[in-house]
């Protein structure tokens, strides 16, 4: 256990979103008891509520005295800011802020220095009882489970608990977007914030994307528009404060996070706050051709708007032949062409729909969605060229941490594909995995501790090369090489997520993208 000190400065700085695989907030839980818990959350309740009133001087004098000498402690800083966000905005409103962490000082280097001159005590290298049984609010990083053995003394003691994400929509003045699903949040946020700025409002980007907005809250006006990205770790205690977003969009679900959510109906149950509490003239983007989300028309009070890849829709956005229409009540309206969209894959064009159609919603005509679109150019990690050699292309698709994200980025070639898949092992099903793998790929090349599942799910569906290449990225980039072709696609698109071997995906994503660069000739 080691306490720090660090002493006080101006606020700046942002939060990393927990689901970007921060292993060290997801230490900051390892060990915890199963324990049996009270579930219902202690609400912490604030005066200034979201979409309410402008944030003049007098709401930010209402924050301040809020946690003005306040005990706060945030559990889990994180290798990449996890915590540090919400610690520097408390710690600005005046707040007694207590970082706590399981890691040392030495592994969290980069999230204490984000903390410099700032008036925080941190406590790394494990937790402190007093700081969860004496505070007045226990802030949480979404990544720790409510079963936490810490959390029932908070509990117990009668201390409230929130997250960052919570004291963000309790704050925010502005309309918020939020966009939640198994897989393509990250690209369905960013290209409706895209779009959006097509449109008279200002947009803001944040959430589970890797930016918090707590520090733009000054900034942020009523007239703006915020798009959030939300997990299901977020999104189940979301259900705390009451709140939706005043716009949902709802992509695919698929089972994932079932290490924490046990089953994938208590997976369903905690992305649905994203719909439960909007209210008359709020709105929902909803996938008409996912089986689970098409029967959420009944949630909540907004209108219900669908999106499909597969045909029209009564009221909402489709794709028919190369043009995405819009309807809402009239004749429908064009918004792009498929050609319009640079990302590969037809999974892509579900993002799109449901990005477009959060955008008219939100006023942008639909004759500026077009241009618009077609200069969006995707993100890091998400199917991203990194270079060709020998003929041979290779492509950056880190993020894809489920089965069907790696299915959709397999099948977004028509060239064969030599595929490395595997790592962290989230109880997830492989078998259609295997089968698509069967079908689209010339050639796999297997790591992590999924190797084998992912072998056997290959077995089950026919005969192809197939090599393991142990914990060695670098051996998997060399066997992949060795296997391909002139013509062929070399696609990293792991099916799992990355931290049996490494940080985050984005740390898995960055060292393959420097390993294919470093190949000679």
């Amino acid at each position: 256990m080691r306490t720090m000190r660090i002493p006080r400065s101006s606020m700046a700085g942002a939060i990393a979103g927990h689901d970007r695989e921060n292993s060290g907030a997801r230490q900051a839980c390892q060990g915890a008891a199963r324990t049996s818990v009270d579930p219902r959350p202690l609400l912490v309740i604030l005066r200034v509520h979201p979409r309410a009133i402008p944030p003049t001087e007098t709401d930010r004098a209402m924050r301040s005295a809020d946690f003005a000498g306040k005990r706060v402690t945030v559990m889990g800083i994180g290798l990449f800011g996890g915590g540090v966000g919400v610690a520097r905005f408390l710690a600005q409103l005046g707040a007694r802020v207590t970082a706590t962490d399981v890691k040392d000082a030495e592994a969290l280097a980069e999230s204490i220095a984000r903390l410099d001159s700032l008036p925080i005590t941190c406590h790394l290298g494990g937790h402190v009882e007093a700081d969860f049984t004496d505070a007045d609010l226990v802030v949480v990083n979404p990544a720790v489970p409510d079963a936490s053995p810490y959390l029932a003394k908070a509990r117990a003691a009668g201390v409230p608990l929130e997250t960052e994400i919570n004291l963000f929509f309790r704050l925010c003045p502005a309309k918020i977007v939020g966009v939640t699903g198994s897989n393509g949040k990250s690209t369905a946020a960013s290209l409706a914030a895209h779009l959006l700025e097509a449109g008279p409002r200002r947009a803001w980007l944040g959430g589970n994307i890797g930016r918090s907005l707590l520090e733009d809250l000054d900034a942020i006006g009523p007239d703006d528009l915020v798009v959030l990205e939300l997990s299901s770790f977020q999104l189940e205690r979301l259900e705390w404060t009451g709140l939706s977003p005043a716009v949902s969009i709802v992509l695919g679900l698929r089972p994932n996070h079932l290490d924490r959510h046990g089953t994938m109906e208590r997976y369903a149950r905690a992305k649905q706050p994203i719909l439960l509490h909007q209210r008359e003239g709020d709105a929902a983007l909803l996938n008409a051709d996912c089986p689970v989300v098409s029967t959420w028309t009944g949630l909540g009070g907004g209108g219900k708007f669908l999106f499909s890849t597969r045909g029209p829709v009564a009221r909402g956005a489709w794709l028919e032949g190369e043009q995405a229409l819009w309807r809402d009540g009239g004749p429908p309206r064009p918004l792009f062409r498929r050609s319009d969209l640079a990302l590969r894959g037809d999974h892509n064009v579900g993002n799109a729909l449901a990005a477009a159609g959060a955008a008219v919603l939100c006023g942008v005509p639909a004759d500026a969605i077009g241009p618009r679109m077609a200069a969006f150019r995707g993100l890091e990690h998400r199917l991203e060229f990194v270079r060709s050699l020998g003929g041979v292309a290779y492509y950056n698709d880190s993020k894809a941490t489920t089965p069907e994200a790696a299915i959709a980025g397999v099948g977004a070639f028509d060239e064969p594909v030599v595929l490395i898949a595997g790592g962290y092992d989230k109880h997830l099903p492989f078998d259609e995995f295997g089968q698509a793998i069967c079908r689209r790929a010339k050639a796999a090349v297997l790591i992590g501790a999924t190797a084998g599942k992912i072998a056997e799910a290959i077995a089950a569906h026919g005969q192809m090369p197939t090599r393991q290449a142990g914990s060695d990225l670098a051996a998997a980039v060399s066997a992949a090489r060795e296997l391909a072709a002139p013509g062929d696609v070399v696609l990293l698109s792991p099916a799992c997520a990355s931290y049996d071997m490494f940080e985050n995906y984005e740390q898995r994503g960055a060292i393959f993208k420097r390993l294919v660069r470093e190949l000679e000739p």
